[in-house]
Order: structure tokens, then sequence, then C-alpha cells
């Protein structure tokens, strides 16, 4: 790694399946754990802009990572001209074509927001997941939101055509929305329905046998049928129709998938509004660890996990808990500030970076 955020350059052998990284905040744990999530995804939790990520006086950033099956992966971050990601030497022409010999879930604080925040964040989240079954689902939902981005500049100029000629556009975008939207939404719904007894499972392990959770597919368009695609995209196509008053009146559709809620109750209750910190936390613990078991389970082998500051906000019967299951089949990196709260057994079957290791120029070994 060089030029990621404080990091000049960090060089860094994993010999353990558990990698724990200690130190105070501001030494760069998280960047850390966001470089190897950046590489393994394309994407960060952290920041959307690429230049946020290079350190401040470098021309650009460069992660390189070596797999047991003898890839070699690297993503440059320059801030002029793009990324460039290559894999064993040869550029791609394709960054999604990096997704795949990486696939890594990540959890850090920011993540709460799934639970506490707005529908928008659970979207996001349950993409991601798409996203790592299905790399090609990137394309269809940069698709729906041009389309989105398209028919809202025809209501804004809308003066600029008749009504007949305004009708017709929107017809067109009905057709092409509806069908983009169904497949958008059979994607959602079928990656929900894997995780959900996944995620129930953890997290009544989490809570000792005492929480049942429920994972509800909302959609922003009604889906009354079975899942099929011809079914569903006449129906929404339909509603399209229906809808445009209301939304030459608001200036926004009111119906797809960009109006999704994920609905996340524990007991039957939102846990968004009754869930205490810490069982708000073991509830995206649990999501975290439902995608691991899922993706190992289709694609034969686990994902890393990256774990950042994964003890705060839980009692210490649920930190017990948490500890014993990660790490056992899969490798894990994890962030704290300090060693309190991993037993012994645990240190001594873990590699362990403290602050002067993760100095700029220390190769790690």
């Amino acid at each position: 790694m060089q030029g990621f955020r404080n990091h000049g350059q960090l060089t860094l052998e994993l010999t353990q399946p558990r990698l724990l990284v200690i130190g105070p905040n501001g030494i760069g744990k998280s960047n850390l754990l966001e470089a190897v999530e950046l590489l393994g995804s394309l994407r960060s939790h952290r920041c959307s802009q690429d230049r946020d990520l290079i350190q401040w006086d470098a021309p650009r950033s460069l992660l390189r990572a070596g797999l047991d099956g003898g890839d070699v992966l690297e993503l440059e971050l320059r801030r002029s001209g793009g990324r460039q990601a290559r894999r064993n030497g040869k550029t791609l022409e394709r960054q999604l074509d990096l997704i795949g010999p990486l696939r890594c879930i990540s959890f850090s604080a920011l993540d709460l927001d799934l639970v506490r925040g707005e529908p928008g964040l659970r979207r996001q989240w349950l993409d991601r997941v798409v996203l790592q079954l299905e790399p090609v689902y990137a394309e269809l939902v940069s698709r729906f939101n041009r389309l989105l981005r398209q028919r809202s500049q025809l209501w804004r100029y809308s003066t600029r055509h008749n009504v007949q000629e305004r009708n017709a556009l929107l017809d067109a975008f009905d057709v092409q929305m509806a069908l983009v939207s169904t497949r958008i939404h059979r994607r959602r719904q079928r990656a929900l329905l894997r995780l959900e007894p996944i995620a129930r499972r953890w997290q009544s392990h989490l809570s000792a046998g005492s929480e049942e959770l429920q994972l509800l597919y909302q959609p922003g368009s009604r889906l009354e049928a079975a899942e099929a695609e011809e079914p569903w995209r006449l129906a929404i196509e339909e509603q399209l129709r229906q809808q445009r008053p209301e939304e030459e009146r608001l200036g926004s559709c009111r119906v797809g998938p960009h109006r999704d809620e994920i609905a996340l109750q524990l007991g039957g209750a939102p846990a968004r509004r009754f869930g205490s910190a810490g069982q708000q936390r073991s509830l995206v613990l649990g999501l975290k660890l439902a995608e691991l078991e899922l993706m190992t389970q289709l694609f034969g082998e686990a994902p890393l996990l990256l774990l950042d500051d994964v003890l705060a906000e839980l009692d210490p019967t649920r930190q017990h808990l948490l500890l014993d299951a990660v790490g056992q089949d899969h490798q894990c990196l994890i962030s704290a500030t300090h060693l309190e709260g991993f037993e012994g057994g645990w240190r001594r079957q873990s590699q362990i970076l403290q602050p002067g290791d993760l100095g700029c120029g220390i190769e790690v070994r």
C-alpha cells in the first residue's frame, strides 16, 4: 500500500487467520481495513471521492494484494486520470472485473446507520450484497439511476413539449424503467430471502437466544404476484402510468426500487426505534456474519471479514459470543484501541500489529 490516507508505505504479510490491529485513534487502523475493502469491492463505506483517499501530498495511491491462489490485484487511484485496475499485471478494461478474487465483508461504527439511518442506507447495503453475488448488478442500478434522472429532467423542462410529446416520452421511459425496476426488485428480494434465515440464527446466537430478527422487504412498487419478470414488469409499467399526475405535482417518481425499504425488526418491533445500542450493534454484526456465511455457501470460499472497533457498545457476554464466532473458518482483520476484551487464547492465535508497526515506510512481517 502506497500513499493511501495517512500511510506513506505499508507492506503486510498475514501469517495467522486473525489479525489484531491495536492502537489509539488516529494512527490509521481504520484506513488499513478500508484499503482492503476498497481493493476487494471497489468501494469505501467512508467516502465517495477518490481524492479523499490519496495521501494529501501524493499524486496517486496504489493498493496491491497477493492472494493464496497466486493472483495479484492492484488498484491505482490518481488525482487526475481516474482509477486503473490491474490483475496479474494486466490492465482491466472494466474495473468490475477486479471483483471476485478478494471478496470481503466489513463492519465499522458507520454501519450502525444501517439500523438508525434513512431507507437509502439500507438499500445501499442490500445493493452491496447483491453486487457481491452478481457484479453485473452494478450496471442495472446505474441504468435505473440514469433513467430516473432523465425522467426528472423531462418534468423539469416539460414546457418545451406539448402534452402529446411529453406523454410519448413518458411511455418510453415507463417501458424501460419497468423492466429495469423488475430486475432490481427480483434480485434484492432474492438476496434478502437468502440472508434472513442465516441472519436470524446469528442474531439468536449473539443475544444468547433472547432476540428474534426479522428482515422484511418492502418494495417501492406493488408486487402482488409470485416472483416472475413479466407480471411484475407489466404491473410496474401500469403503476408508473397511474402515478403521473402525482409525479407532475410533486416533481418526483413515486414508483420503483428507489423507494424500497428493508425493515429490520427485533421481536416484531422496529430495531431503529426500540433497539438498544448493543442490540443494534449485534444486529448489524449478525447481518455481516450472515453475508459471510452466504458468500461461503455460494462460492465455496469464505470472504475476508473486516471488523473495525467491533467490541464497543457490546456487553461482555455479547463480546464473548462474537469473538467465539469469528476467525474460525475464515480470515479476520480486527481493529481495536486496546487488547483488553481479547482473551489470552484469542491473542495467542492472532497476529498483532501495534502502533509502531503502522508507521510510514514500515514493513510488517
